[in-house]
């Protein structure tokens, strides 16, 4: 006999499947500084090492997406849960530069398997206004994931704590994740994601290419700043991880009440309103220092808080074709364009802190100039994003009209 879906079992155990992948990226953020002084790795190695973490997503999530149909969410979360483990405790052992870039990637897999099996999952659990609530208060748990996350890592790192410890503590939700989901009946896919050829089609359209340029600049919004968060503020009078736990906390709330906003505003003006506060909010922070960077960091987090789930909500909403295959590319997209750039931000620090010394600067000025200067290079992303998104309301507008 067939056991019956537990819808809200398996949502919740992809809650804290997602709390893994949030608790992944804050706690090695915290320790990232860590990293760099006991290993003797330079900005350029920690941002390779960096890229690993979003370098594994796309390849998992795409795989994952093309495969959904056929081995389904089950078989994908398991890998999850093995790629997970094995990645966490191989970093816990690390002591070389060349393992850490394979366990970090380790663990960007098992991030990956995550967003490919419940994100579609979730699609095919729920409907209408309830999947779009759900979505949001699934990606929740990625911004309060951190939350948690970065006030642990802070914790432990002011109590003296071996960065290795902290990394232990990524293992609690993946066990619960893994009994959570153990022996339970998953949702059979929909039609839509019953053929990956049809979704490969139906994601030539346009619109999803045009989405998928957006998806890489809402990514790098989202992560390049938050990744680097230790290095780039450690200098600027304020707590980095206390910043970091700051903007995700308030991400986490305005996902949980997302849905009247969208009713209210339509998904369209959510992210082109995202967009303007993400420009806004990453000037404040590359242009403020001690007390004044909390304030910059409420306004950049009103600014980050509905890119990913509204830019997945608005593909299975307006293109349903694309079906598993779609969201999970999309989702690849972003992580891939964060992992590209992440030497690249590690060379940004490192070239303006040389800028910054030849003009005068030591020491702690030297790290608060290099740091706010590389903000100011990651305004160009939310800035090219206003206009698109300008572009695709008008767009959306006429659509209805037509």
């Amino acid at each position: 006999m067939t056991q019956p879906i537990n819808a809200n079992r398996l949502f919740l155990a992809s809650c804290f499947a997602l709390i893994t992948t949030a608790f992944s990226f804050s706690i090695r953020a915290g320790i990232l500084t860590q990293l760099g002084t006991e290993l003797s790795l330079d900005p350029v190695q920690l941002g390779t090492i960096n890229s690993m973490w979003f370098l594994g997503f796309p390849i998992s999530m795409i795989l994952g997406g093309i495969f959904y149909a056929k081995i389904g969410p089950k078989l994908i979360m398991q890998v999850a849960f093995i790629a997970h483990a094995i990645g966490i405790l191989t970093t816990i052992y690390a002591s070389s530069y060349n393992v850490l870039l394979i366990s970090t990637l380790l663990i960007g897999i098992g991030n990956g398997c995550t967003e490919a099996a419940c994100n579609p999952m979730i699609a095919d659990a729920y409907t209408g206004n309830e999947f779009s609530s759900k979505m949001n208060r699934f990606h929740m748990w990625f911004p309060g994931g951190i939350v948690l996350g970065s006030l642990i890592s802070k914790f432990m790192t002011d109590a003296s704590l071996p960065w290795q410890a902290q990394i232990w503590v990524i293992l609690i939700p993946t066990v619960i994740y893994a009994i959570m989901f153990w022996g339970q009946s998953f949702p059979q896919p929909k039609a839509e994601a019953s053929s990956p050829v049809a979704n490969f089609k139906a994601m030539l359209n346009p619109l999803y290419l045009f989405m998928a340029a957006c998806m890489a600049l809402t990514a790098i919004s989202e992560f390049g700043p938050q990744a680097w968060v230790g290095p780039i503020l450690a200098k600027a009078g304020a707590s980095p991880m206390l910043i970091l736990a700051l903007v995700t906390g308030l991400m986490a709330v305005g996902r949980f009440f997302a849905g009247p906003l969208i009713h209210k505003l339509n998904t369209v003006g959510v992210l082109l309103g995202s967009a303007v506060f993400a420009v806004i909010g990453i000037y404040m922070l590359s242009t403020m220092s001690g007390a004044a960077l909390y304030v910059a960091a409420v306004v950049y987090a009103l600014g980050i808080c509905y890119f990913w789930p509204n830019m997945l909500g608005f593909i299975a909403e307006s293109l349903p074709q694309t079906g598993a295959l779609g969201l999970s590319i999309m989702g690849g997209i972003g992580m891939f364009s964060s992992s590209m750039f992440q030497p690249v931000i590690g060379g940004w620090i490192q070239k303006n802190k040389t800028v910054a010394e030849a003009s005068g600067l030591v020491g702690d000025a030297a790290d608060l100039a290099a740091g706010q200067s590389t903000l100011s290079n990651m305004l160009l992303f939310p800035a090219i994003l206003i206009v698109a998104f300008v572009g695709l309301y008008i767009y959306s507008r006429k659509a209805q009209k037509a």
